[in-house]
Parts: C-alpha cells; structure tokens; sequence
C-alpha cells in the first residue's frame, strides 16, 4: 500500500457496472487526481499486477471470476471553458475524464454551447466517451473533440492528443484498437458553438421536429424521451436498467454483401412486401443495417431470456441481467443470437462492451 492513495482488497465490481455483473478486483484504487493514478501505477507495477482502468462501468461485462490485478477508478473532476480568439461563436471546453457524461451534456445545455445535445442521456464517464467515439441519433463525439489528454503508460508521460490523430471511426478510435490499453485519458476538449442550433438528423428527430426549430433544451428533451423509451436512459431504473446498452455495433457491410443480406430477407419472408431491409449508406460506400432489425428478424424478442439474462423489454439491441445473472449467462446468450443471425443472413454481428477479467 502506498502512503498517499488508499488501495483496497476484494472489491466487488458487480455495483460499479450498469450490468451489475461481476466478480471482485483483487486490489482497487479510486483516483481523484494525476498524482494518486502515478502511485496506483507504482504500486500495481511493484507487484508485477495487471491494471484495469474503470470509467463508469457502462460499456464493460466483469467475468465471474472478477479482476486478478489492480483496478483504478478514475475519478478526477473538473470543467473549464475558454474562448477562442477571434471566432465569437466557439468554446472549447474541458472535462475531467471522472465528469460524469450527461450531467456534463445538461451542464453544455444549459450553457447554450451546441454540439453534444444529441448525446444526451447515455451512462458513463466523459473519459469514455473518444475511446469509443461515442455516437447516437445523428451524433458522434469525434465531430467536436479537439484534443485528449492522456497518460501514456509506455513512458509514463502526460501527452495531448489531437482529435484527427485519434483514429476515429464508428464506435472506435485508436484508444480501443491500434493503442488500446497504452492511454489512460485525463481529460477530453469539445469545440462546441455558442447558441448554436441543434443537430436534426435521425429520422425520430426529424418526426418530432417536423413543424418547428427546437432549442438546445428541447433536443435534449426530445433524445431523452426516446432513449427512456428503449430503457436506454441514464441512471433510469427498472427491469431494463441492468445492461450496458448497445450490446452490438450496427454491422457496417459492403454494397454486394447488403444485396445477399436482401435476398436472403426475401427467402424468409422477413422484410415484408414493400418493406425492404432498413440501411443507411455510409461513406465509402459501404451500408449500415439495424442490428436490432436483424435480431428480431432471427427470432428474438424483446423480452427473451435464457436464464437470468435475456433482451429488454424495450429494445432488442441491450442484453439485460433480468436478476442475478452471472457473465456466463450473459455472454451465452449473446452466443445464441450471434450464432442466429450469422446463420439466417450471413452477418456476424460484433459486441460493443469490453469483456474484462476473462481468459
């Protein structure tokens, strides 16, 4: 134990999770500042231990057996804003990676600061947030990132990122691919615009929005709505608050590939006449499909269980422990669907949450 940072033993990971699932942490240190992440490091590297850093513990599965080495907590909070010289209408604001994600969207809200609104409502911690280029009903986190400071753990030195040097692309970025486990993010900077309009993009969005402009509040409203409604919320309660949202990517495929994917729809009646596959282009040419869309399509409901694990009442695309469930029983079930669908369409969908203390 280090004579600054308290470190703890057998903690249990399961109520930091939004999955609730889980095993203990062998040693654990909550760190609320750059020094205290220094003397967690000292210490797990003096015992030759494995580090895991937990953010909010909204995209993460914790395996049964937990964490064999030192999990850090980051906890470090803090929001500034400044302003640019010369351009009126923009702000560049910096959180602390311990922010809380949608208390930090209410607060740039409430600020009239544009950019993020459409991102409201999902669980976690800003530090998460460019590590997955966190994205939804039209937005992306990648579109307003200026810069991520980082602690590099092959030299232990505190380093700024550029956005466009951060490898984003849907869902990922150089943080969970060609870097990952090399950073540990400290802080995040959004160029936001002052009073700017919001995005209206996604289709829900537009529907709502059909009549009128909406401020920055109402968007935030509207996005909230929706995401209750899927039981996607942040911090929301209930039956189908214990998952990590998004269990799957929406699969991204080529333009030949979405062909075979309709023709197989049609071999199975499942498109419906006058209803062909849902799909989005992308850039490059390549097509975006529903993965709620294709778990449905092979069988699953919302409600289905296998044990104490099964799919939200609300939304097919979150895998949810109906009580008591293990990580075992989770990921059993998201064999079952994955197998289903690769089976029926040819599409192996990809899982978005981190596994973590599994073999």
């Amino acid at each position: 134990m280090t004579a600054g940072l308290k470190i703890k033993e057998q903690v249990s990971l399961a109520p930091m999770t939004t999955f609730r699932v889980g095993g203990s942490a062998r040693y654990f240190a909550e760190v609320e500042n750059e020094s205290e992440l220094s003397e967690a490091l000292d210490f797990a590297e003096a015992q030759g231990l494995p580090i895991f850093i937990l953010g909010g513990g909204s995209n993460i599965l914790v395996s049964d057996a937990g964490f064999n080495g030192l999990v850090i907590r980051i906890a470090m909070k803090g929001i500034s804003l400044m302003d640019v010289p010369g351009r009126e209408d923009t702000a560049l604001v910096t959180a602390r990676a311990g922010e809380d994600w949608d208390e930090f969207v209410e607060w740039c809200v409430a600020n009239e600061l544009a950019g993020l609104e459409c991102l409201s409502g999902i669980p976690g911690l800003v530090g998460g947030t460019p590590i997955q280029n966190v994205g939804a009903y039209g937005q992306e986190v990648s579109e307003t990132i200026v810069s991520v400071r980082v602690l590099d753990l092959e030299d232990r030195l505190v380093k700024d990122i550029a956005g466009s040097e951060c490898g984003f692309a849907y869902r990922s970025s150089i943080f969970n691919t060609t870097a990952k486990d090399r950073y540990v993010v400290l802080a995040v900077t959004y160029e936001l615009r002052k009073g700017g309009k919001p995005a209206i993009a996604y289709p829900d969005l537009i529907r709502v929005f059909r009549d009128f402009d909406p401020s920055l509040a109402e968007m935030r409203s509207a996005v909230c709505s929706i995401r209750a409604s899927k039981g996607m919320m942040a911090k929301q309660g209930g039956a189908d608050s214990h998952s990590a949202g998004s269990f799957f990517k929406n699969p991204v495929v080529a333009r030949d590939e979405f062909e075979e994917i309709e023709r197989r729809a049609a071999l199975l009646a499942v498109a419906g006449e006058g209803s062909p596959v849902p799909h989005f282009d992308v850039p490059g040419g390549g097509v975006k499909i529903p993965a709620a869309w294709l778990i449905e399509k092979s069988g699953f409901a919302k409600g289905y269980l296998k044990g104490n694990a099964g799919l939200s009442n609300l939304h097919t695309l979150a895998l949810t422990n109906r009580g008591g469930a293990s990580a075992d029983e989770v990921l059993c079930l998201k064999k079952e669907i994955v197998e289903r669908v690769e089976e029926l369409f040819g599409v192996r969908l990809v899982q978005e949450p981190a596994l973590i203390g599994f073999d």
